[in-house]
């Protein structure tokens, strides 16, 4: 008889908690006590198929400084900034080293190309190799039109709960490359293979010339009744 597993694997829920606590920086005795409840109980919450009630949701969005749809998923499907604006921001002009520290090692970005029928953008997943960016793709499909053309290559990051976040715009000349060694250097410095699947063989790198981001940053935090005016929440 086969023994029951010690763990009931973990739920979306769970993992959206685990997510932006990490993002927080926050452990669970931390959101625990900011959401009026055990440790024991957040670890639960995480690590099960927990079904907590609104009242719990609440209280433990409030501690995430998110919200109860955020947690549960209901804006999955949803475009990113469907929030209201934060109250008291600031729109900074970024560096070229935090650009590149924003840019990270891998990730999700948007290539801009120009096509037959006008301007076209696409999802690309890409890696950093030094200064560049490289992407992978199928041939004759839009993103590999981008080679031996002037592109525009953007990254971002939405932060929903807190109104707030920052973009990183490449604008560059791709390539595709072609020496075998330095498409098999690629393909063992990429985290994942493209999530549009299928045989996605050939590596396009774009050397920017010219590097630029925005960050959106709320100075100062309000809480927002009913009534729709900010209001100090030390009131």
């Amino acid at each position: 008889m086969d023994s029951k597993p010690d763990r009931t694997p973990a739920g979306d829920l769970g993992r959206r908690v685990v997510m932006r606590r990490e993002q927080l920086g926050l452990s669970r005795e931390q959101v625990a006590e900011r959401a009026g409840s055990a440790p024991g109980y957040i670890q639960y919450v995480e690590e099960r198929q927990a079904t907590p009630g609104i009242g719990f949701l609440l209280r433990l969005a409030q501690a995430l400084e998110t919200t109860v749809a955020e947690l549960t998923g209901s804006t999955t499907e949803l475009p990113p900034g469907i929030g209201r604006a934060g109250y008291h921001t600031q729109l900074l002009e970024l560096g070229p080293q935090e650009c590149h520290r924003l840019l990270s090692t891998h990730g999700v970005g948007r290539i801009g190309v120009t096509t037959d029928d006008g301007p076209a953008i696409v999802p690309v997943n890409y890696v950093v190799d030094g200064d560049r960016i490289s992407y992978r793709c199928a041939h004759n499909t839009l993103p590999a039109t981008a080679a031996d053309h002037p592109v525009a290559f953007e990254v971002d990051h939405i932060d929903e709960a807190l109104s707030q976040g920052w973009s990183v715009l490449l604008v560059g000349r791709a390539a595709t490359v072609t020496d075998p060694e330095a498409s098999r250097r690629l393909d063992e410095l990429a985290y994942t293979t493209p999530w549009a699947g299928g045989p996605r063989n050939v590596w396009l790198t774009i050397t920017p010339t010219r590097v630029t981001g925005r960050r959106i940053r709320v100075l100062k935090s309000h809480a927002v009744p009913t009534d729709g005016e900010p209001r100090d929440p030390s009131t």
